[in-house]
């Protein structure tokens, strides 16, 4: 794992965008197509910007699925993520290769599962994942499940998480907020061949200590990214500030930090 530290959300979303786009041409030019998964919430949204506005990208050759999805949730609700893939990069880079969760299916357990075939159909190029601020991972929750092989996972939010939600404006109220989920598993996740997670602001600087500190374990969702071989976690000023001095030196000289402008 990299952890990569920029002064500001900008310069780590702009970053997090070039590497990102790289690797996609990379996996174009070395098999035809690249498969990547989508996060959403506001922690991405600069950093999916850079994105799609960067050059040489052919994005018919881009096969794309989503971390996760609310419960009954139809595409139609403004904090749906289906409908946040949609505006901010479907409709932008006309990628026309996309599976997305159908949360609010009438048969739901048929829809997760044929997505999930989808997904597991070939290897996942770059997921692409935030971390909440309880230290989630996707909808991963803590205590989340590491050892499940299930690709989707139908799970319960805690208050937390749901409370980010309301804090982000996307709903009045944590009465709002769906108590349930589908989410991408952690063990899915980590099948990925690299893995770039952007994670800037204040409000994320808890849970980068959480999962950067300690044991990789079940109650810190996002630790389980240390052990992936290939993952970049982009942070920036604020939402590192809390890691350790002795963290941050004991990085340097694994050469597993990097700081930016």
């Amino acid at each position: 794992m990299l952890l990569r530290v920029f002064k500001d959300s900008t310069a780590l979303a702009r970053a997090a965008a070039e590497q990102a786009a790289s690797s996609i041409r990379k996996a174009i030019a070395d098999s035809g197509r690249c498969r990547v998964v989508l996060a959403t919430g506001t922690s991405q949204f600069e950093f999916l910007e850079f994105l799609t506005k960067t050059d040489g990208i052919d994005w018919k050759k881009v096969e794309a699925f989503h971390l996760d999805e609310y419960v009954g949730m139809a595409n139609t609700h403004p904090a749906s993520f289906r409908r946040i893939l949609l505006e901010r990069v479907i409709h932008k880079t006309g990628i026309t290769n996309y599976y997305f969760i159908e949360s609010d299916a009438a048969d739901l357990t048929t829809a997760v599962r044929e997505v999930g075939r989808r997904l597991t159909s070939a290897a996942i190029d770059i997921a692409f994942v935030g971390i909440g601020e309880n230290g989630h991972v996707a909808f991963n929750d803590p205590p989340a499940d590491f050892e499940t092989e299930e690709p989707y996972l139908i799970v319960e939010l805690d208050e937390t998480c749901r409370r980010q939600q309301v804090g982000e404006g996307w709903f009045a109220d944590i009465s709002d907020v769906p108590t349930r989920a589908i989410s991408m598993s952690p063990r899915q996740i980590m099948h990925a061949r690299e893995i770039v997670a952007v994670v800037p602001d204040q409000r994320k600087a808890k849970a980068v200590r959480l999962c950067m500190e300690g044991e990789v374990r079940p109650e810190a969702p996002a630790s389980i990214l240390r052990k992936h071989p290939n993952t970049t976690v982009f942070v920036d000023q604020d939402s590192s500030s809390l890691l350790a001095a002795e963290m941050r030196r004991e990085l340097q000289t694994l050469g597993k930090v990097t700081v930016g402008p």
